[in-house]
């Protein structure tokens, strides 16, 4: 299958700010995203400051579900160095591979928690860049889970909903005691 690549990402825009992470259980994490009408200054500062919030936080996903902005988008960067954004607005899944492989996840939304979670090997993804320019890209490894993670977020989702629900009630009990302390 060819390796579609995302495009480079165009110059983040100044003035970013950090924005509050939303944390399980806030009932505004199951909210569907919109898919954006038009990608414009107004998306591309909302890049801006979800990229320097992943960055700070620090995380490797971030989808403006957990900002508590319900829009279709996505900014994650796998890479070692931190210095490869990947913007995606309006992320569609178009193929997945039959193949599962099993991952340790964490998220910016559920601090401290950390458990496997069952996920397509491989994933194509149909999105818009950040200028709205459209792109493919054919992902494994640690960019596929991210991605599907991500997307689950936009979707209404968090990761401790696939696994038991004992987990959940204890993951729910301590992230009510951590909100409570701060």
């Amino acid at each position: 299958m060819a390796d579609f690549r995302a495009p480079q990402c165009a110059p983040i825009i100044r003035n970013m700010a950090l924005l509050k992470i939303l944390h399980y259980p806030d009932k505004r994490l199951n909210k569907v995203a919109k898919p954006v009408a038009v990608v414009d200054d107004r998306i591309r500062k909302l890049v801006a400051d979800m990229a320097e919030t992943m960055y700070s936080a620090p995380g490797v996903g971030l989808a403006a579900t957990q900002v508590d902005v319900h829009e279709r988008v996505i900014v994650i960067d796998v890479s070692d160095a931190h210095d490869e954004l990947q913007v995606f607005i309006n992320p569609e899944i178009v193929w997945e591979s039959d193949a599962l492989k099993e991952w340790e996840e964490g998220c910016l939304s559920v601090p401290g928690i950390y458990d496997f979670v069952e996920r397509q090997e491989k994933v194509r993804v149909k999105a818009l860049n950040e200028k709205g320019e459209s792109f493919e890209i054919e992902c494994e490894g640690l960019l596929a889970v991210c991605i599907q993670h991500e997307m689950d977020h936009l979707e209404g989702h968090v990761f401790v909903e696939y696994l038991s629900q004992l987990k959940q009630t204890r993951i729910r009990g301590k992230m009510k005691k951590l909100e409570k302390a701060l």
